[in-house]
């Protein structure tokens, strides 16, 4: 009988771009056997610039049934795959703020020997893809968690081009995710599901 894994989808999203894509991954590895908690960071801008955007207020009212994450997630998750847009080749300020939120977990080593893994979107193919998930990854060696990013493990990978993570190029919002995207968080979802599997049959194994 396979081992039973759990994986946290944890993301940010303004617009709905990187929403889709996590309702993607979360599907995609319930899909390949995990059990799956999709939560989303707790919204910090003002109401007034929310409002001031009409595909940010709408994704606010479209999403407001979803969960917030807290750090019970952290801890009951054998895995984490995080999703963030770029901001300026850096992970958002409502993630971030979540990820700093977590330093008594981190002092207790309850984030440490997880898999980990990342996505993200950007308004252009230059526009920080690579650096956001690299800023991210940081804060992952800090917690001492094993990273499972996609690499080139898969014939799609060459089309998408992007070893770090399932990322999307947005426009200004007008470029939905499509099936090179989806494409890309199936593959990411089922080898962090895998590679979850191995590593916590072999912590068992050890104990």
């Amino acid at each position: 009988m396979p081992t039973s894994v759990s994986v946290a989808v944890i993301y940010y999203s303004s617009t709905g771009t990187i929403s889709t894509i996590a309702k993607a991954i979360a599907k995609d590895a319930e899909n390949a056997g995990a059990q799956v908690r999709l939560r989303k960071a707790a919204e910090l801008a003002p109401q007034a610039a929310v409002d001031s955007n009409p595909a940010w207020a709408e994704h606010a009212r479209a999403t407001a049934d979803i969960t917030e994450v807290s750090p019970d997630d952290m801890v009951w998750a054998d895995a984490v795959i995080f999703g963030t847009p770029t901001r300026y080749g850096n992970v958002t300020a409502q993630l971030k703020q979540f990820l700093d939120t977590l330093g008594g977990l981190w002092q207790a080593g309850k984030l440490a020997d997880k898999v980990y893994s990342g996505f993200t979107a950007s308004s252009t193919t230059h526009g920080g893809q690579e650096s956001t998930l690299l800023a991210l990854y940081n804060t992952i060696y800090h917690f001492g968690g094993i990273l499972v990013p996609p690499g080139y493990t898969d014939p799609s990978k060459f089309v998408d081009g992007n070893p770090y993570g399932t990322s999307h190029v947005s426009g200004q919002g007008d470029i939905p995710v499509g099936e090179q995207t989806l494409t890309a968080a199936r593959v990411q979802a089922e080898r962090v599901v895998k590679f979850t599997r191995a590593v916590k049959a072999g912590l068992s194994a050890e104990n």
